[in-house]
């Protein structure tokens, strides 16, 4: 296997396990959240979704966002499959994004965050971006063992 597709790799099992653990948030708790300044599960699955592709936007533009507007503004919550759906495309292009890329580009290419004092190789850029996931999996784990729900295995 090459770097790029460790990489697509590493994107594809934390998706795969996010959805595993998503599945197992009953539908009355979708809007739960631990306290008061917290996501609610729902949003926080959003927040992982439409991260995704700001993260690609930012990584299409080589650093800041300009006057981005997200497909995600104004939308409502409604469950899972609503937001999986409405996410697969911008998932789709995010991952052929990736597989576009030549292994050079993970070293030699700068993603220049100026608004956050921010410069990143693509290659950790991209790292990074599924560490945020993996971050949100451990999060809705906490979520769920709080609730005395039964947690997917993910370690699979």
């Amino acid at each position: 296997m090459n770097s790029i597709q460790v990489i697509v790799l590493n994107f594809t099992e934390t998706r795969r396990r996010s959805i595993k653990l998503w599945k197992k948030i009953p539908k009355d708790y979708l809007y739960w959240k631990p306290d008061k300044d917290a996501f609610t599960s729902i949003q926080m699955i959003r927040h992982v979704l439409e991260s995704e592709h700001l993260f690609h936007k930012i990584i299409d533009n080589r650093g800041n966002l300009g006057d981005y507007i997200s497909p995600w503004t104004d939308l409502k919550y409604i469950d899972l499959e609503f937001e999986l759906e409405m996410a697969e495309k911008y998932r789709n292009s995010f991952l052929q994004m990736i597989y576009g890329l030549a292994e050079s580009d993970l070293e030699n290419i700068k993603i220049e965050r100026t608004e956050v004092g921010q410069s990143k190789k693509l290659g950790d850029y991209l790292n990074r971006i599924a560490f945020h996931e993996s971050v949100h999996i451990g999060q809705m784990l906490g979520y769920l063992r709080t609730l005395r729900m039964e947690c997917s295995v993910i370690w699979d």
